[in-house]
């Protein structure tokens, strides 16, 4: 497992931290046992996006804990209480609770800090036992877009130049997440069995190929202008766009097209989207689950903004089977 580039591991997590001044407040100290879980457990996901999520949860947790004068290892279940309650109450950087969604998900990730504490033996149990979390919905909470909308974004991103177009329209016409976009060099785009293809690095380190619409093959190569190598999406200067950079486009973009949701739009809009594009394209549940690389497809239907379209309900269906029966029926005996 390849270790995480500085720019995308946070450095209070840093087993070389310099050593504590005196007086520090416990679960402030970068490199005593609490630290140095935090950081064998961040570093063992392999993922950048998920290293950086869990990061910011366990340093969120560590800073209430120094606020507490708790030592994170000796927390208990009560501590663990605490800290759901004063999350479900207002926020010192908005005012409003945190959204049980949100509340859930840093009680989840601190489940797994402790569970790896145990079974590393840096800890007998996890505080984590027995603590209620918030029900949430299985529904995806990133914004979708409608045809028309997607057609305004892409349209907003053609007159903002070659780059953002050739982006925009990877995402829409792909549904990949942005770092595996962003994560591509040139090289990467080759051709296999006719089709123009992107080679693609999933979650979780698997490999897959995307194959690329004509659309997204234009956008590309009007980009690209004969380019053959370095980052697929770079800056001037030649480096590669990272994820801040691309959010900011994204969000000016949709403002740019007058999206009502401009505010809410990000760049796993535009793979909510896809899936629900898809399937309301006729694409079938499994094959939008290998396109989007998903490994669980309740994962791909929670995507699905169209799952509860009445004109899609299967009593429309049905109720046509039963008719085409008793029309069979009636032509069969008139026959005999």
């Amino acid at each position: 497992m390849s270790s995480p580039r500085p720019a995308e591991f946070p450095a209070a997590l840093s087993v070389a931290a310099a050593p504590p001044a005196p007086g520090t407040a416990p679960g402030d100290r970068r490199d005593d046992a609490a630290w140095r879980l935090a950081t064998a457990f961040v570093l063992s996901r392999r993922s950048p996006h998920t290293r950086r999520a869990y990061a910011r949860d366990i340093r969120d947790f560590y800073t209430w804990c120094a606020q507490a004068d708790l030592n994170p290892l000796h927390a208990r279940r009560v501590h663990i209480d605490a800290y759901a309650h004063e999350l479900a109450g207002p926020q010192p950087r908005t005012g409003r609770p945190a959204a049980e969604s949100t509340i859930a998900r840093k009680l989840s990730t601190l489940a797994g800090l402790y569970a790896y504490g145990v079974a590393e033996d840096v800890l007998d149990r996890s505080p984590l036992t027995g603590v209620i979390r918030p029900r949430t919905t299985h529904d995806s909470v990133s914004t979708g877009l409608d045809r028309d909308e997607v057609a305004a974004l892409l349209a907003a991103a053609a007159a903002d130049g070659p780059r953002a177009h050739a982006l925009i329209s990877l995402l829409a016409h792909n549904g990949l997440r942005i770092d595996e976009a962003l994560s591509r060099d040139v090289e990467h785009l080759q051709t296999e069995r006719g089709h123009q293809v992107l080679r693609l690095r999933r979650k979780g380190g698997h490999t897959a190929t995307a194959p690329l619409a004509p659309p997204v093959i234009h956008a590309l190569t009007v980009y690209l202008a004969g380019r053959t190598s370095g980052p697929l999406f770079c800056t001037r200067t030649g480096r590669r766009v990272d994820e801040p950079a691309a959010w900011r486009l994204i969000r000016r973009l949709a403002h740019r097209a007058g999206l009502p949701q401009a505010d809410r739009i990000n760049p796993h809009s535009l793979r909510h989207t896809f899936v629900t594009a898809a399937l309301d394209a006729g694409v079938s549940l499994r094959d939008v689950q290998d396109g989007a690389g998903h490994r669980d497809p309740r994962t791909t239907r929670r995507y699905d903004n169209s799952r509860h379209n009445l004109d899609r309900h299967p009593s429309y269906a049905v109720s046509t089977f039963y008719a085409a029966g008793r029309s069979t029926e009636t032509t069969g005996r008139r026959d005999s």
